[in-house]
């Protein structure tokens, strides 16, 4: 996790009041590992980002992996608040009969999901029918993420059905932020869908952006709802192990970074590598949405998304 130093803050979670230059390395370990439980104790509106490279493989959409993210996803609903946030929150009453089937649990949490695989599941669902493309200009990817955009979003719904979590999608573009009425029309549809518990599933627009207003990849289109939705917290899952302290393409050998302190103070084009075969992000679109989130002092927490249960065990 990490929160930038320029918003006040000197450590992943971004409130500590003494800097941390003039603590022990026992005192900073502890601390930023104190300020983590609560940052995660008390995020009421969390962005979750899922990538190409978590969610397919070379037949398309894993729906393994679907079904273990749509359950770690309910348990975050799920999982109640403490502090300050739980009481402003209103944690919901239980239901009068814990029996019955048709009172779904309503969580204090509110979950906004940023995912892809549009293109890599309209691919595999073309080749299934015999029709083997590789979608590699802008009018082809934007092809293959129409026939992929409604396999996602029957794949998730059927996936969270399970846990009883109505699913919204939402397609946006660019000059949707960018424009303040279109901006204002999206934020206050977001907060209905929040309001009423429903889970938005966000993807880009492909098939009308042009590439002068395309975000470039989902981290960036998440780490601006992160603002857009009034989140407070940011997890963006990667096929990675994390976040390694050098590029492992030089350094195979580097280890994973447990937090950082600064993530602006980072020269991102020594650290990281290039991009994923399926996606079109990477590393360095993670640190550089962790980056936008930590401008509005939003914190984020990068995680293997393809480790079982790997959101439950970072809260």
């Amino acid at each position: 996790m990490s929160r930038q130093r320029g918003q006040g803050a000197d450590s992943e979670a971004g409130l500590r009041t003494q800097p941390a230059g003039r603590r022990s390395e026992g005192e900073r370990a502890e601390s930023w590992q104190q300020e983590r439980a609560r940052v995660l104790s008390q995020a009421r509106v969390v962005v979750v980002k899922v990538g190409s490279a978590v969610l397919t493989d070379a037949s398309g959409l894993n729906s393994q992996v679907l079904e273990g993210l749509a359950a770690q996803l309910a348990f975050l609903r799920d999982l109640p608040l403490t502090g300050e946030d739980a009481a402003s929150a209103g944690q919901p009453e239980p239901a009068p009969h814990a029996s019955d089937a048709s009172a779904p649990a309503q969580g204090a949490r509110r979950i906004v999901l940023v995912s892809s695989g549009a293109v890599a599941a309209g691919r595999a669902a073309l080749a299934s029918r015999g029709r083997a493309v590789e979608p590699t200009g802008l009018s082809a990817r934007q092809a293959a993420a129409a026939v992929g955009q409604g396999q996602l979003m029957q794949a998730w719904d059927k996936v969270f059905l399970a846990h009883r979590m109505p699913t919204a999608q939402v397609l946006l573009t660019r000059d949707d932020l960018r424009a303040r009425q279109r901006f204002l029309n999206a934020r206050n549809t977001f907060a209905e869908l929040l309001e009423w518990a429903v889970l938005p599933i966000v993807n880009e627009n492909d098939t009308v952006s042009i590439s002068e207003l395309k975000f470039g990849d989902n981290d960036c289109l998440a780490s601006l709802l992160v603002n857009l939705t009034g989140a407070d917290l940011f997890i963006n899952l990667t096929s990675a192990s994390g976040v390694l302290a050098a590029d492992p393409q030089k350094n195979p050998q580097a280890p994973i970074l447990d937090h950082i302190d600064d993530v602006a103070a980072l020269d991102l084009g020594q650290l990281c590598g290039g991009k994923t075969s399926v996606g079109t992000g990477g590393m360095y679109s993670k640190l550089l949405a962790a980056r936008r989130a930590a401008q509005i002092g939003v914190p984020t927490l990068i995680l293997p998304g393809r480790e079982p249960y790997v959101i439950m065990r970072a809260f």
